[in-house]
């Protein structure tokens, strides 16, 4: 989607360079600072993040900790993932604000709505996570048995959980991709739509392989969002093309 062509950005190499450097600091000085914030709210944070647990074990989700430094390395990553989280709608738009300079003027409309359906479907992949772990965590106890007593530790739970929230996140940018692709008439809505059960083939695929937790119904959880985002996807790349 991005053509960077000298004559419309005015922008040499060595000042794009410039700019990727100026909006990367500025982007990742926006994850420490909310980082910070979400380092200070680690109890209400950490009680979130438990719930799945609870609702999936309710009499036995306390957590296990055999390391004086796991509270410690938890806080961290508590912190990190939060800042990430928060800072999200302002990387987004340092994102396209780098991209907008090297659009053509009736495409650089789009980079709002972009910025703002990247945001909303990065948080709606979090929040099908969120709400998905539960289920998996059930699923992984049965795996195993009814003589095995799970007392997990937090750093462990926390890192499949944070990483199951994060694929989840960025997989679910999958349409706005798509869009983009077909506004930078890379691809066309026609071909997306001749092309539907490869696609369907390949989105399976990529649920059964990125799921961290490998249960079946956490690969649904993903499956089908991103089967329906495929034909949200070209329905309107047809709509923003016309």
């Amino acid at each position: 989607m991005s053509r960077f062509r000298k004559a419309e950005s005015g922008m040499t190499l060595a000042e794009h360079l410039a700019e990727v450097r100026r909006r990367f600091l500025l982007s990742s000085a926006a994850i420490i600072v909310l980082g910070i914030v979400a380092f200070l709210l680690y109890p209400p944070i950490l009680r979130i993040l438990q719930q799945p647990y609870c609702r999936a074990v309710p009499l036995h989700c306390t957590f296990l900790v055999t390391n004086p430094l796991d509270g410690l390395t938890l806080r961290i990553k508590i912190a990190f993932f939060g800042g990430l989280l928060f800072a999200s709608p302002i990387v987004f738009w340092h994102v396209w604000r780098f991209i907008t300079p090297g659009l053509k003027a009736g495409e650089r409309r789009y980079a709002i709505p972009f910025v703002s359906a990247s945001f909303a479907f990065f948080a709606a992949g979090v929040t099908v996570a969120y709400f998905s772990f539960g289920h998996a965590i059930k699923f992984l106890q049965s795996i195993g048995g009814n003589s095995l007593i799970s007392d997990y530790n937090p750093n462990q739970y926390l890192s499949l959980f944070l990483m199951m929230m994060f694929i989840f996140g960025v997989t679910f940018e999958f349409p706005v991709v798509l869009v983009a692709l077909e506004l930078a008439h890379v691809v066309t809505p026609k071909q997306l739509l001749h092309s539907w059960r490869y696609a369907l083939i390949a989105i399976t695929i990529a649920a059964a392989v990125f799921t961290p937790s490998g249960d079946p119904l956490s690969m649904l959880a993903l499956a089908l969002p991103l089967t329906a985002f495929y034909f949200l996807a070209i329905g309107a790349g047809k709509l923003l093309r016309r």
